[in-house]
């Protein structure tokens, strides 16, 4: 009599697994990833949702309890942080007090009124305008408000 051994169907379950395993890695591809805007916009609303909050249980409620001033003061304050450490070459504490400057500033735009959507638009129309050219704009409309101010003929 001869000895029989049982074989798994391995075979077929490996090629099911790296099929399985290959469409996987397909549709990750394919998923868009999230924006860093998509990060912004949820902390926005996380901070729009502590408004009204206890200031002894939220920082953010905390912030805004003290009005647009301290608020601003607060991310001058963060935003001082930042560039120290960048002037220091810090490279990972650049990166741990710009998420402090932003989530500061996100907190200024609560206090302000302003939301997310109105400072990418903003971004989005100064997409493609020299930055050089648009200061130079500037520049001469208030050349031409202060000549236009003035009693004096030029």
């Amino acid at each position: 009599m001869a000895k029989t051994t049982k074989r798994k169907p391995s075979s077929k379950r490996g090629v099911k697994n790296k099929t399985v395993g290959k469409l996987k890695r397909a549709l990750q591809v394919h998923v868009p990833a999230e924006t860093g805007s998509d990060v912004l916009d949820r902390l926005w609303s996380v901070v729009m949702s502590r408004r009204d909050a206890d200031p002894l249980i939220s920082h953010s409620a905390r912030l805004l309890s003290r009005g647009p001033a301290k608020v601003a003061q607060k991310f001058g304050e963060e935003a001082v942080e930042c560039l120290i450490e960048a002037v220091r070459g810090d490279r990972d504490a650049v990166i741990a007090e710009s998420a402090d400057v932003l989530y500061h500033l996100i907190v200024v735009w609560v206090s302000t009124g302003v939301e997310p959507e109105e400072v990418w638009a903003e971004l989005m129309r100064r997409e493609g305008v020299s930055g050089i050219a648009e200061k130079a704009s500037r520049a001469q409309s208030s050349l031409v408000a202060r000549v236009l101010k003035t009693t004096k003929i030029p």
